[in-house]
């Protein structure tokens, strides 16, 4: 999904800031995989629902696992759908590569996969984030969202509860002294 034009910001991870009013991105961490002229999607890669995949995915017949697998909020947006992030190679499945390593897919493959225990590093998503033409740009301007690279350890090692902090932290920023400045800015 890396797109070609030079201006974009995927791939990328945004980070939340204090003046971002909308509830359901305080504190998020936000994968950008994609970033154009036309807008942009992400997927919120910090926000664990509180179900497990066997109660949101309708397989027929059925996948069984000793292990239970989680699902995550990945935004808003058209929450009936849902994504994969994989932190290893598919295979053979259809998976789009954000990173080296890194890959999203809606194949129903995967799902299987998944939700059979199949794929440690793997994460069940449903809805997304996204902005129309301009709309991240003007967010971005307002300085509502920090930008940092993508790492396979923040993505799938740190605990989702503690994400966002280190993600900041890792700017050379500490969290609790971002406070809104005279013009929307941040400080």
């Amino acid at each position: 999904m890396p797109d070609e034009h030079s201006d974009s910001l995927a791939p990328a991870l945004l980070l939340s800031m204090p003046q971002l009013a909308d509830p359901n991105f305080a504190r998020s961490v936000i994968l950008l995989c994609r970033h154009t002229v036309d807008g942009a999607f992400g997927l919120v890669i910090n926000r664990q629902l509180p179900l497990p995949a066997r109660v949101v995915v309708q397989e027929d017949p059925a996948t069984t696992s000793e292990k239970e697998v989680p699902v995550w909020l990945g935004g808003p947006v058209e929450q009936e759908r849902s994504w994969i992030l994989l932190g290893d190679d598919p295979g053979d499945a259809e998976a789009t590569p954000i990173i080296d390593g890194l890959y999203v897919s809606t194949s129903p493959e995967l799902l299987k996969r998944l939700t059979g225990g199949a794929l440690p590093r793997a994460r069940l998503l449903v809805g997304y984030a996204g902005w129309g033409p301009g709309q991240l740009d003007a967010e971005l301007k307002q300085s509502a969202w920090l930008t940092t690279d993508v790492t396979m350890d923040l993505v799938f090692e740190t605990p989702a509860d503690s994400m966002w902090e280190t993600a900041i932290r890792r700017l050379g920023a500490d969290p609790a002294t971002l406070q809104m400045g005279g013009h929307g800015g941040v400080h």
